[in-house]
């Protein structure tokens, strides 16, 4: 796994073989990255990246210049692995957190710039996954929200769509919350 830019760019972690978790291929984080530019600010932001599985894109947030990363994790091995390269990092401004995104999601009480979620292709509830960061209001006021998906789902119809992108068998939905003056 490698940081692809930013303050860390370049940096390399050894995933054991022995982890479920699939990383964000390189070639799909640069691409996705160099789209979401164009939405947001990292310098700063304040993200969550939920089922991080690997921690690729909280890494990649951190070395973007966010200003806090929260990353919530189930998996035990994971979680420990992702608090590995923090700690190799030196870096202070990311929370890994072991648990249900779900359960965090229902007690989450602060809003986030930049949401990401990476969660196994197979959840059942994945496709619930915007209705409820949105409806519970977890984006700051022009927040995104990434969902990375299968290539059997589409959300095209959802009423904060943005943006779908492809990269191989990666899919990415994008959501905004876009706040008119006067609201």
């Amino acid at each position: 796994m490698r940081i692809i830019t930013g303050k860390y760019k370049g940096r390399h972690f050894d995933i054991p073989r022995t982890f479920k978790a699939r990383p964000t291929t390189d070639f799909a984080k640069e691409n996705i990255f160099n789209v979401l530019v164009q939405y947001i600010d990292f310098e700063g932001a304040q993200a969550l990246d939920l089922f991080s599985g690997t921690g690729s894109i909280s890494l990649e947030l951190l070395s973007r210049g966010c200003g806090q990363v929260v990353s919530v994790e189930l998996d035990r091995d994971h979680h420990r692995f992702i608090q590995e390269c923090v700690k190799k990092l030196g870096a202070t401004n990311i929370i890994p957190i072991r648990g249900d995104v779900f359960r965090f999601l229902k007690s989450c009480k602060q809003q986030y710039d930049f949401i990401f979620a990476d969660p196994p292709y197979a959840l059942k509830e994945l496709p619930q996954l915007p209705d409820l960061i949105l409806e519970k209001q977890l984006l700051t006021p022009d927040g995104l929200f990434v969902l990375e998906h299968g290539k059997d789902y589409d959300f095209s119809q959802h009423p904060h769509f943005v943006e779908h992108r492809s990269y191989g068998s990666v899919n990415f939905s994008l959501f905004k919350v876009v706040v008119t003056p006067g609201e």
